[in-house]
């Protein structure tokens, strides 16, 4: 109740300097009947879709909406405060001044200025647009990421090698077939030698992925598709009606990967063979920091590979490679994660910028980093959850090229 009544005074404040500034700025009537009107659309669907029963903490499309366009409003109306809050500040500060040093009779604030309340507008419609913007189209501009590594150690028959990573593809969320279809078309264009999807296939329940089964059925790859489980794939966000129903809603999972021609890793390994020489690839169960589950176990995962392998991990979340990975008696060469989906929220600029909320939760948030002579690739995710969109961290996938040898300067 008390986060409620927060989020009432917080809404109340942040519509009231909306509406001050649209009315500063023009004196149609029919204006601010539309302000209150999207207002109360706004706010009614979100109270709606958050009250209404379910099954947990699960976001459904309809509740991703409603979030997605409260916040873009409360980003609108955000950007006004502060600018609107400091000229209310001098008009307090000249108030103040004719009352006590020019002796004016009664305390009169001077009228807003109109042209503040115009560049507050022209400032806070970039969030607007760019929030709508990501729900309406970002969430499926899809890039392709090419990166390539060097390794000296990497078995010379796999120089050259490539490998395409995806990771949390969140069915649940999808509302366009063509866009998606698109995607799988582009996957399979960069012709990769193995297929590698780290976790989070659906948001909530198995059946998420039924309708998506025969899409993602069509990716290919020369020397197969290898998958592990995300923190959303265990279904731990749905309160179910037993322990069997959860149990057999992973089993149902499992079945629709195994379906689907993915190889799914429990804590297990597997070796690619080329030429007589092998890479060791190894995949654990979800490991996460911050009350994620901890069900990776990369002891069992690597107890068929030898030290000398080079070896290839595939787990959903980065915040194990620091953990655990890196100070592993086992040096894994390349780690591959998603999770993060980059917030679904940032500014990249190659070369000058890379930012994103993200940041501020994970050390390693998207790309790749290197330490302790390993590499990690965080993948900024195929889906969207939460916000149905994406703003300046599009939907990813990653080609990496392994290569035998040293970078050349």
């Amino acid at each position: 109740m008390i986060r409620w009544i927060l989020f009432a005074i917080l809404f109340i404040i942040l519509t009231a300097y909306g509406f001050q500034a649209i009315r500063t700025v023009t004196k149609q009537t029919w204006v601010y009947y539309l302000f209150f009107i999207v207002t109360l659309v706004v706010v009614g669907n979100f109270i709606y879709q958050f009250t209404a029963a379910s099954e947990g903490r699960v976001l459904t499309p309809p509740k991703s909406f409603a979030f997605g366009f409260l916040l873009a409003f409360m980003a609108f109306n955000l950007v006004l405060v502060p600018i609107l809050f400091g000229e209310d500040i001098i008009r307090s500060i000249i108030a103040l001044y004719d009352k006590v040093v020019i002796k004016k009779t009664g305390f009169y604030l001077p009228s807003r200025r109109r042209f503040i309340s115009q560049i507050a507008l022209g400032l806070a419609a970039v969030p607007l647009a760019s929030l709508l913007y990501g729900m309406y189209k970002g969430k499926y501009n899809f890039r392709v990421l090419k990166y390539t590594l060097h390794f000296e150690d990497l078995p010379e028959a796999f120089d050259g090698y490539r490998l395409t990573q995806i990771s949390d593809i969140h069915s649940g969320s999808f509302d366009d077939r063509n866009k998606i279809e698109y995607a799988i078309d582009l996957i399979n264009e960069q012709n990769s030698d193995v297929l590698l999807f780290t976790g989070d296939m659906v948001n909530n329940k198995a059946s998420e992925m039924l309708p998506w089964k025969a899409t993602f059925g069509r990716l290919k790859a020369k020397d197969g598709k290898f998958s592990v489980l995300g923190n959303h794939d265990y279904g731990d966000y749905v309160e179910w009606p037993s322990t069997e129903a959860k149990h057999q809603n992973l089993e149902d999972l499992k079945a629709i990967q195994k379906e689907m021609g993915f190889d799914l890793l429990l804590n297990e390994s597997r070796f690619l063979e080329k030429d007589g020489q092998r890479l060791a690839l190894v995949g654990v169960e979800n490991w996460g920091k911050g009350g994620f589950k901890k069900a990776g176990d990369l002891t069992k995962a690597s107890a068929n590979i030898q030290a000398d392998d080079f070896k290839i991990l595939m787990s959903h979340d980065p915040s194990h490679w620091e953990a655990q990975v890196l100070p592993d008696p086992n040096h894994y060469h390349l780690t591959l994660s998603g999770h993060t989906h980059g917030m679904q929220f940032g500014i990249e600029i190659p070369g000058w910028i890379k930012w994103s909320p993200a940041k501020w939760r994970y050390k390693h948030w998207a790309g790749i980093y290197t330490e302790l002579g390993q590499y990690i690739n965080v993948n900024r995710g195929f889906g969207y959850l939460g916000y149905p969109g994406r703003v300046g961290i599009w939907p990813e996938i990653t080609v990496i090229e392994l290569k035998k040898g040293t970078k050349s300067a």
